[in-house]
Parts: structure tokens; C-alpha cells; sequence
């Protein structure tokens, strides 16, 4: 089991920044890939970034150059800084973690936060 607990949402006006925070506890030597994504109101869940245990990372074309993903391996726990940020970047940000193929590649939420941005 993995547990992940998020932390660092909020209220920020256009232009600004936050940064999420998701630490993961349990057995966390079986994951491989970790990330961020996203479900504004109305819309489908989507990938913001993921980062690898080698440190590759992936991102949204919507995020690219405003977002960045980096994971501290010593505490556990992945970062989401967000910068220049806009009102459709709203939504509620949810922490995934996902296990290698030993463990049929399962993956975990955490229970979201919300960012909110307002014009």
C-alpha cells in the first residue's frame, strides 16, 4: 500500500504561484512514476506532469514553461511549483503514484486540494 497526502493548494490571483506538495508513505521503494494531475468543474481528470524514480518528466502542453514537477527521493515527496498562473488552471489537483509492472503497474490518488485562480 501507498498512502499520499497533499498539501499546498489555494486562492492565488492570475499571474501568481503555489506549490503543491504530495508526500508518500507505505511501500514506496515499488514505485516508479509519480505526478500531478487535474479536474476542473466540468471536465475529465487530466495529467499535468509526471516524474520518474530517473528523474524524466512530462508535462501538459497547457503547463509547459509555467509548471514544474521535481521529486525529493529523501522525503518522499513530489513538488508541483506553478508559476504565471491562470483562471483555467483551476481545479482540484490530485497526487498520483504509480507501481512498477511486479505490481501490475497499480496506481494511487491522493485526496486532491484545490487551487483556485481568480481573474
Amino acid at each position: 500500500q501507498v498512502q499520499l497526502v497533499e498539501s499546498g493548494g489555494g486562492l492565488v490571483q492570475a499571474g501568481g504561484s503555489l506549490r503543491l506538495s504530495c508526500a508518500a508513505s507505505g511501500n514506496i521503494l515499488s514505485i516508479v512514476v509519480m505526478g500531478w494531475y487535474r479536474q476542473g468543474p466540468g471536465k475529465q481528470r487530466e495529467l499535468v506532469a509526471t516524474v520518474t524514480t530517473g528523474g524524466s518528466t512530462n508535462y501538459a502542453d497547457s503547463v509547459k514553461g509555467r509548471f514544474v514537477i521535481s521529486r525529493d527521493h529523501a522525503a518522499n515527496t513530489v513538488y508541483l511549483q506553478m508559476n504565471s498562473l491562470k483562471p483555467e488552471d483551476t481545479a482540484v489537483y490530485y497526487c498520483n503514484a504509480r507501481r512498477g509492472p511486479t505490481y501490475g503497474n497499480y496506481a494511487y490518488w491522493g485526496q486532491g486540494t484545490q487551487v483556485t485562480v481568480s481573474s
